[in-house]
């Protein structure tokens, strides 16, 4: 499932890491986003997600145990391979938009 993303985006894989940044406040909102950036070496996180409309307080997104989006935001599992540089929009109805944001 993952690998069938990254091939029809054209894009590489890459490893799903131990932990995402997600808004947990905003689940069961639509649509989902999700953005991966390039991890910096002292942290840990290179997914961010979050549900509806974006908040930019700081304590907007909470660390989760990658583990754990199978129940919490399950529409998300199928990108997670996707390589920094992605961004998506995806909703419950069978929207997708994936890109690349430019280096």
């Amino acid at each position: 499932m993952q690998r069938e993303v990254c091939d029809r985006y054209g894009l590489p894989e890459t490893a799903v890491e131990d932990m995402v940044a997600f808004a947990t406040s905003t689940v069961g909102q639509m649509p989902v986003y999700g953005t991966r950036l390039e991890r910096r070496p002292d942290d840990n996180i290179s997914w961010y997600f979050h549900c509806g409309e974006y908040s930019d307080a700081d304590d907007f997104y909470q660390p989760v145990h990658t583990e754990h989006l199978q129940q919490m935001l399950p529409l998300v599992i199928k990108y997670l391979r996707l390589p920094p540089g992605t961004r998506f929009i995806v909703d419950d109805q069978g929207y997708e938009d994936v890109w690349q944001e430019p280096a």
